[in-house]
């Protein structure tokens, strides 16, 4: 029976699952055009894979600190000492080695903006 909803008919949905049956028993892309596949990605693209930014890492440069920082905290967040930051960023779900890192901050310490927690966390200059 046909409710009218459907954006595809039924012969079309047949045929989708067919198409789709080797995928999703093999777990990869089973065609053999390779243009039907996926584009690997370029050296210079930027690295989505390698998981948060926090310091410490060998990716946390004081510019890709602060980006992380702002894009989590936002303006409203300050000024404030490391303690309401680190709940902050726990409320916003941000990764818990960048939680756990404001927190070791000097608890008497306050931050203005992002910059001077973002130096506060990488330890000055880029």
């Amino acid at each position: 029976m046909q409710r009218g909803s459907d954006r595809l008919s039924v012969h079309r949905d047949d045929e989708m699952k067919h198409e789709l049956q080797g995928l999703l028993r093999s777990g990869h892309p089973t065609r053999t055009e390779e243009w039907h596949d996926p584009e690997p990605s370029a050296e210079d693209d930027p690295e989505v894979w390698g998981g948060p930014v926090v310091p410490g890492n060998s990716r946390a440069s004081l510019a890709t600190v602060r980006l992380e920082l702002a894009r989590i905290l936002g303006r409203s967040s300050f000024p404030a000492g490391p303690g309401a930051l680190a709940l902050g960023l726990r409320r916003k779900n941000a990764p818990d080695a960048l939680v756990e890192a404001v927190r070791r901050l000097p608890h008497r310490d306050r931050y203005a903006n992002v910059q001077e927690l973002a130096e506060a966390l990488v330890g000055g200059g880029d």
